[in-house]
């Protein structure tokens, strides 16, 4: 099988890419990436990737050529690329639209001409909005970001080619974890290293907010396994658990004690944010670790 990924240079590519470059049933894997994080880690390191599987295409999703050539003789796509860094989403709305949106109008006009046969688009749960329950995929859409609902034009999209291959739309929490192309503008990331090499992090509004979290191990996963798999084609929501910020705190104080917190507009409540992990992955997270272990195993890949 031939694969392509999107943004495979990405947090979730690098980690998604290691798992299939090491399967017997994947011939080759092209990443197709403008690079535009300038983020490169996946280039480096002492742990190789095949040279005889993997290739680079440095390509835009909105350059329809270059993207369809590199869909030829593909058998699979994982649509990875998209804008993501959400704490900027209100303010420069018009990157989401084109990126997200348009960006992934684009690759779907290209698979309709394609002979790709299964599409695994990763969204998000910001097209939720907001709630004080825990939402399931049947739950009314209702994104509070331009972000969100980016992320929401963006599965109109991949829904519309559903008739043509076997697709999967996946939704998923806030990820955190180690891997070498790390993003720090997720939350739980961002206090590790906040706690790491300042001892203090900085808490916005009363850190009661919830969010739904998935930790990049268990996305990459699933992910892979995907591709192989008897799942159902359709829509899911990839959560492990939801957690309020001040549970969060809390676990990240048994791994560094001397912690201190800063709060932000502490007098604000932020909004809530709950969702329900689809049943298909319950068998998956059986066995997971703590947040506390997961905290630590993070803080060892600290190079001090």
């Amino acid at each position: 099988m031939n694969v392509l990924i999107t943004g495979g240079a990405g947090y979730i590519g690098t980690e998604l890419i290691e798992r299939l470059a090491a399967e017997d049933g994947v011939s080759k894997i092209t990443i197709y990436d403008n690079l535009s994080r300038g983020n490169r880690n996946l280039f480096i390191g002492k742990d190789k990737l095949p040279n005889d599987k993997v290739q680079f295409v440095q390509g835009d999703l909105l350059d329809s050529r270059k993207l369809a050539k590199a869909l030829q003789n593909v058998n699979c796509v994982y649509h990875l690329a998209a804008n993501v860094t959400t704490p900027f989403s209100d303010q420069n709305p018009h990157l989401f639209e084109q990126v997200n949106h348009w960006g992934t109008a684009e690759l779907i006009y290209a698979l309709e001409e394609s002979e790709v046969e299964q599409l695994v688009y990763v969204s998000s749960v910001s097209v939720y909005g907001t709630s004080t329950v825990a939402l399931d995929t049947s739950s009314h859409l209702n994104p509070r970001t331009f972000y969100g609902i980016s992320k929401m034009r963006a599965e109109e999209h991949v829904q519309r080619i559903s008739e043509k291959m076997q697709t999967y739309i996946i939704r998923c929490g806030n990820v955190y974890g180690y891997n070498k192309s790390m993003r720090f503008d997720a939350v739980i990331n961002r206090f590790l290293f906040e706690a790491n090499f300042h001892a203090r992090i900085t808490i916005n509004g009363t850190g009661e907010q919830h969010r739904p979290f998935v930790h990049i191990r268990e996305v990459g996963e699933i992910l892979a396994n995907l591709r192989a798999s008897n799942l159902k084609a359709g829509t899911y929501n990839l959560v492990n658990q939801n957690f309020a910020i001040g549970e969060v705190v809390k676990s990240l104080r048994l791994v560094y004690p001397k912690l201190e917190m800063l709060f932000v507009n502490q007098h604000m409540k932020m909004r809530e944010l709950l969702v329900a992990r689809s049943a298909e992955f319950d068998s998956f997270f059986e066995t997971n670790s703590t947040l506390e272990e997961e905290l630590l195993e993070f803080k060892r890949h600290f190079s001090f």
